[in-house]
C-alpha cells in the first residue's frame, strides 16, 4: 500500500530525505522512528501530498504521489502532530465538515458511523474547545478516517495525553491495522514496540535498520544477553561468571547478574559452573534486545 523508492528531498543544499526505501503492507503498522532532523516528517508531508519529492518514487495504494496526486491523496487518511481543530465547530459539525470536503458518500451517515466507533457520539453537540487533549486526538483520528482510506499516516498520535488516554488511543489503532495500512511515528519507543509490525529508523535522512524488531536484532549484534541468578555469595559468583569463555561484560542486577557473551554457547559454560561449583540456581533466561538499544546504537553508529 505505501511504497517508497530512492526519495529525495532538498531544500537548497540541504538533504532532508536522502535515497531512502521502504514499503508497508495491507494490515500492517509499521513505525517510522528517528531523531529529531532524522526526515520522518518530510517523509510523510511527501507521502500526503503535502509537499512534492525532489526525485525518486512514491506510491500510496498505487498511486504515484506527484503523477497521480489526487487519486493519492484520496486514499490516504493523516493525522499530524498537530491536530487540525476548529475549535468553535461542534464536534458531529467538524467530522461532518472533513466528509463532505472528502466527498465521502452518504457524509452524515458516515460521520455518526465514526462518531459512534470513536466514542464520541455522545458529545456531539459539544464545541471542539471543551474537549479534552485525549478526546480531541480522537476526534483527529475520526477525520482521518471518515472517508475510509485505506491508508493511515500518525504523527505522534499520543504526545501530550495522559496514560489513560494513550492506552484508549493505542488500542484505537490496533483496531483500525485489520482494514487499512498504517504508518505510525512516534518519539516513545516502548509505544512503537507494542504497536507496530516493523519499523523503519531513519538518521540524518538515511534508512539506518528497517524489519521487525528480531531481525534487527540480529543484523545489529552477534552479542547475547543473559540473566542469571544463584544463591551463593555475590562476589564469588560474579568472579566465577566473568572467566567464563566469551563473557564480556557481568553487571549485577537485582539479586543477579546480566552477562554479556560473544554467543548462544555461554548458557551451557554457565550451566557447567553452576555444576562444578555446586551452586544452587534460582533463575536463568535471555534478555530480549529492546527496540531502545537497537535505536540508539543504529543512530549513533
Amino acid at each position: 500500500m505505501i511504497e517508497v523508492k530512492n526519495l529525495v528531498k532538498r531544500y537548497g543544499g540541504f538533504i532532508a530525505v536522502n535515497h531512502i526505501s521502504f514499503d508497508a503492507h495491507p494490515g500492517e503498522i509499521v513505525g517510522l522512528l528517528g531523531p529529531n532532523g532524522a526526515g520522518k516528517t518530510t517523509t510523510m508531508r511527501i507521502l500526503t501530498g503535502y509537499m512534492p519529492p525532489t526525485s525518486g518514487e512514491v506510491k500510496v495504494a498505487g498511486f504515484d504521489v506527484l503523477n497521480d496526486s489526487m487519486a493519492a491523496r484520496q486514499r490516504v487518511g493523516y493525522l499530524p502532530e498537530r491536530v487540525p481543530l476548529y475549535p468553535d465547530m461542534s464536534v458531529e459539525a467538524y467530522v461532518l465538515y472533513w466528509a463532505r470536503l472528502r466527498r465521502t458518500p452518504n457524509a452524515r451517515q458516515r460521520t455518526q458511523q465514526v462518531l459512534e466507533q470513536f466514542n464520541l457520539l455522545d458529545r456531539r453537540k459539544k464545541l471542539v474547545r471543551s474537549l479534552s487533549k485525549g478526546l480531541r486526538q480522537r476526534l483527529g483520528l475520526a477525520q482521518a478516517i471518515v472517508h475510509d482510506p485505506p491508508v493511515l499516516i500518525l504523527d505522534e498520535p499520543t504526545i501530550g495525553i495522559d496514560p489513560k488516554q494513550v492506552v484508549e488511543v493505542r488500542e484505537v489503532i490496533r483496531n483500525l491495522k485489520t482494514q487499512r495500512t498504517i504508518l505510525f511515528s512516534s518519539h516513545i519507543l516502548s509505544e512503537v514496540e507494542q504497536l507496530c509490525d516493523r519499523v523503519v529508523i531513519l538518521d540524518k535522512g538515511r534508512v539506518v535498520g528497517a524489519g521487525t524488531r528480531e531481525i534487527l536484532s540480529q543484523q545489529l549484534q552477534a552479542e547475547v544477553k543473559f540473566y542469571v541468578a544463584v544463591n551463593a555469595d555475590v562476589d564469588h559468583v560474579h568472579q566465577l561468571l566473568l572467566e567464563l569463555p566469551g563473557v564480556i561484560n557481568v553487571s549485577s542486577e537485582g539479586p543477579g547478574f546480566v552477562i554479556t557473551a560473544a554467543d548462544e554457547t555461554i548458557r551451557q559454560h554457565i550451566m557447567s559452573a553452576i555444576t562444578i561449583n555446586q551452586l544452587d540456581l534460582l533463575e536463568l533466561r535471555p534478555i530480549d534486545t529492546r527496540l531502545e538499544d537497537i535505536f540508539m546504537q543504529r543512530v549513533e553508529s
